[in-house]
Formats: C-alpha cells, sequence, structure tokens
C-alpha cells in the first residue's frame, strides 16, 4: 500500500513539472509561438461576481513576477483565455473595453484609436465565444499582435503599443480581476 502511495505522489509532482490543471483546463509549461518558446509565467481564473468567466494563462520567454517588467518586455507573449462560459462579441468587447479605458490614459487610447477598432471588429465578427473555446492573444516583436480564436487567426494589429495596452486590462495599476493578475505573475 504504501509503495503505491509513493508511486501517486510521484506521478503527481512530475505531472505538475510540465503542466497546470486548473478548473480542468490543462495549460502546458511550454508553447511555441513563432520562433519563440515561451514558459508559463502564471494562470489564474477570472470571476465576475459568482461566475466563472475564464482561465487566464500568461507565457513570457522568461518569468516575471511584476508587472511593470513584463509590460516593459519587448520579446514574445501570448496571453490565453480559456472560456468557462459563453460570452456574446458585445460582452466580451464591453468587457476588452471597459479594462482599456481604466488602465490606459486618454491620450494613449486616442493614439491606438484606430486599432482598437480594428481589434473590436475581429471579436464583433465571431459574435459569441463558447464555453471550451480558446482565445490566445500573440506579440511577435517587431510586428504586432496576433488575435486567434481556436487556433484560427482571425487578425492581426500593428505594433507594440497596441499589446501594452491590451495587457493591461490584466496587469495594469486597476486590472480586471485582482487575483488573475496575482496568478498570471506566477503569485
Amino acid at each position: 500500500m504504501m509503495k503505491k502511495l509513493i508511486t501517486l505522489f510521484l506521478l503527481c509532482l512530475s505531472s505538475q513539472a510540465f503542466a497546470l490543471v486548473l478548473e480542468d483546463v490543462q495549460l502546458g509549461d511550454i508553447v511555441q509561438v513563432g520562433n519563440a518558446t515561451l514558459k508559463l509565467n502564471g494562470a489564474g481564473l477570472r470571476t465576475k461576481l459568482i461566475f466563472k468567466v475564464y482561465v487566464g494563462a500568461l507565457y513570457l520567454t522568461e518569468k516575471k513576477h511584476s508587472a511593470t517588467t513584463v509590460l516593459a518586455d519587448a520579446g514574445a507573449k501570448r496571453l490565453s483565455m480559456f472560456m468557462l462560459r459563453e460570452l456574446s462579441s458585445d460582452q466580451l468587447m464591453e468587457a476588452f473595453e471597459k479594462g482599456l479605458a481604466k488602465n490606459n490614459t486618454p491620450a494613449e487610447l486616442a493614439a491606438l484609436n484606430s486599432l482598437i477598432k480594428e481589434f473590436s471588429a475581429i471579436f464583433r465578427s465571431a459574435r459569441a465565444v463558447n464555453k471550451g473555446d480558446v482565445i490566445t492573444i500573440d506579440y511577435f516583436p517587431g510586428e504586432g499582435t496576433r488575435v486567434s480564436i481556436n487556433g484560427i487567426e482571425k487578425g492581426r494589429l500593428a505594433g507594440a503599443e497596441f499589446n501594452t495596452a491590451l495587457l493591461r486590462i490584466w496587469l495594469g495599476n486597476d486590472p480586471v480581476d485582482e487575483d488573475l493578475k496575482k496568478g498570471l505573475l506566477g503569485e
């Protein structure tokens, strides 16, 4: 019996070395974004009131535990959202726009207005995201942000400034969910 318990314990330890499981969502330790190999920096659960909305995961070239250093990092990045409930495109964009407004100055938003409109069009064309869908927001240095839903590219947005503004939704001074921010930063 003791041998079985030790074996089970070792299996649990080894599986944690390769992935994190959060709300039945299995997160790999490593993802490939273009030519960059990214490591899981952290993950957390986005809740609104009592509802579980999505599991968020942040991947970086190297682990960082400060929002300031993540936002200043010019390297490749991935933010993944594993949906735990259905949201209409209007609900999703309302949340994105609210997060952008809370964490960026009016001048920053004005400078990014055309990109924000493009970003909105990407999600409005999807009409809804369903439970089980995965949204990935990838940043490619020198190129910009690529948005995909379930592995299918939906659009690209040029420039590093847009990606930084977008990441502030989760990592800014007034994040969408403080516990999610801590999770993404590996706290």
